[in-house]
């Protein structure tokens, strides 16, 4: 019988037991956990593996082209910037990811992202715990009925976001080249272009994913066409937004504030200037999480070794479409596979 060899290159949690739940139901599966950090530790663990899930380990161009078995490589969550996937696709390697385990969990947290920052809730929360019982330190705050938010992508989260602030009487517009007018307009959203959206938005939501052509994409130039009470979320990836540009628009106050789940590097250093500002709220990078969404993504993720070493499929989530000019699978029937997850 086929052994597969399956090694986790890295992860954050206190098990694997999701990850072997999946796997180990089907017998030949080897897993093999790992916590690589550079590109030698991950040649060194992976050189002969079947199949890699990711999670920071870098899977460049140099790991790839060392690995001499390898069908599949799956990631942890929705971005696959970790993996070099031309490199990829050219050695017929096909790589997924989980586009869709934590939809409402991002939503709901930009959403309280803003209400918390509208509402003044942690500078007042942190103003009361200091003994200073007086509303007047959260001056001015705005009713948001009436009020319009502009959401920098208009994927699934996005999508979801623009249901949850409907109801709070917000206007939403979204920037997005690639998301149908038509289809749009029918979810009552209107599409604009990124700078009418910056000058007529109040809040500002990021949901475009990292790559070359969004990284810095909220620079100096949208943030100087912001209205000078305007708010921007971020619950994407840290470097869509120009760091730099943003602490010079905040303490200048070309914009309002900020309410940030990522940034450019993470954890952020101690003496970083965001810190010290009290119009700023961090969270750090837990708009993802919650115990049913981290479950599913592990799972999922895994899931995505078995469709192609045990069935001999297509991933449920390809990420590199052009893998199928290299290598030939059958097309993904994950119904049943994926039911409990």
């Amino acid at each position: 019988m086929k052994k597969w060899k399956v090694v986790v290159t890295d992860w954050e949690y206190a098990d694997l037991r999701f990850e072997e739940k999946v796997l180990l139901a089907h017998e030949g599966v080897e897993l093999v956990p790992a916590q690589c950090r550079t590109e030698d530790d991950v040649i060194e663990v992976c050189r002969d593996a079947d199949a890699l899930i990711n999670q920071y380990a870098p899977i460049s161009r140099k790991v790839i082209e060392a690995l001499r078995n390898c069908k599949v490589i799956t990631r942890y969550g929705v971005g696959v910037n970790t993996i070099d996937l031309d490199a990829a696709t050219e050695k017929g390697i096909c790589v997924a990811n989980v586009p869709d385990y934590c939809m409402d969990e991002v939503a709901d947290h930009a959403l309280a992202l803003l209400l918390s920052w509208t509402r003044k809730v942690t500078l007042a929360n942190r103003h009361v715990k200091n003994g200073n019982w007086d509303f007047k330190v959260t001056q001015p705050i705005y009713r948001l009925r009436g009020r319009t938010i502009g959401l920098v992508g208009f994927g699934k989260i996005p999508q979801a976001l623009a249901e949850k602030v409907k109801p709070l009487g917000l206007q939403v517009l979204a920037y997005d080249p690639f998301f149908p007018k038509e289809v749009a307009e029918q979810k009552g959203v209107q599409l604009v272009e990124l700078d009418e959206l910056c000058s007529q938005s109040d809040y500002i939501s990021v949901h475009a994913p990292l790559m070359e052509a969004t990284r810095g994409m909220i620079g100096e130039n949208q943030f100087s066409l912001m209205k000078k009470d305007a708010i921007i979320i971020n619950t994407s990836r840290g470097p869509v937004i120009n760091e730099s540009a943003l602490v010079k628009a905040l303490q200048s106050g070309l914009i309002g504030g900020a309410a940030l789940d990522v940034l450019e590097e993470e954890p952020m250093v101690k003496d970083h200037p965001l810190l010290s500002m009290d119009n700023v709220i961090l969270t750090p990078h837990v708009a993802w999480y919650s115990e049913e969404a981290a479950e599913e993504m592990r799972s999922k993720a895994a899931a995505g070794i078995i469709d192609v070493l045990v069935f001999g499929e297509y991933p449920k989530y390809l990420v590199n479409q052009r893998v199928k000019e290299q290598v030939e699978l059958k097309a993904c029937q994950p119904e049943q596979r994926y039911q409990n997850f």
